[in-house]
């Protein structure tokens, strides 16, 4: 009976490998065609919205931007600067006190020339889920560029969008930028998450770590 058993969940095991294998390169597939007309590589060809949501990306132990934060900020004052957007909204991670990805967005980018009174701040902004999550129910953005690199730009869209943000996005460069051994890293990561992303926005939809009072932006 035990050897039945073991052999027929064996069986099982296998074909839900082989379910999965199947489904996640069609779920990949579907969420970059369903925002491919409205992914941009080019700030000049980025229509005009009221706010770029900027995704944050990771501080580095003497409080600078990682190189893929910089980049992502970088494009968000340049689209500020050519009167794409009005609004930076830079969400990020501030889980501990002795680390604060959105000051140092913020800085970054009022060293550039983007005034303070043009920068909304969520220190909430865990995961590209949550970021979304807040930046239509906190901060009431029903619509925006959405600012982050390419291989990370469909889902962020895809994201956005099911979470009630019309949004569309500014991808910066990435593959030789960053190296092939960081980059392999990522898109082999990046796959997994987009199939995540497809289940927590079409069936689990989790409640975000923090939620609070609506603050809008100005």
């Amino acid at each position: 009976m035990r050897q039945w058993f073991l052999s027929n969940w064996r069986r099982v095991f296998l074909l839900l490998l082989l379910g999965s294998a199947a489904i996640a390169p069609a779920t990949i597939y579907y969420v970059n065609a369903v925002t491919r007309s409205d992914r941009y590589t080019d700030p000049a060809q980025v229509p005009a919205e009221r706010v770029a949501i900027v995704l944050g990306a990771g501080v580095l132990p003497d409080g600078s931007p990682t190189p893929m934060l910089a980049d992502r900020v970088k494009a968000a004052v340049q689209l500020y600067q050519m009167g794409r957007v009005k609004k930076l909204l830079m969400t990020g991670d501030n889980s501990r006190t002795d680390y604060d990805e959105v000051s140092v967005m913020q800085r970054y980018a009022s060293d550039r020339g983007v005034p303070a009174a043009d920068i909304t701040l969520d220190y909430a902004g865990f995961s590209t889920y949550e970021s979304c999550y807040r930046a239509r129910e906190i901060f009431g953005v029903t619509q925006a560029v959405v600012i982050t690199q390419q291989f990370h730009l469909s889902r962020a869209v895809y994201t956005c969008r099911q979470l009630g943000v019309n949004a569309i996005g500014l991808g910066t460069p990435d593959w030789g930028r960053y190296g092939d051994g960081v980059m392999k890293s990522y898109t082999t990561r990046e796959a997994l998450a987009t199939v995540k992303a497809v289940l927590e926005v079409n069936l689990l939809r989790p409640q975000p770590t923090f939620l609070g009072q609506f603050e809008g932006i100005k």
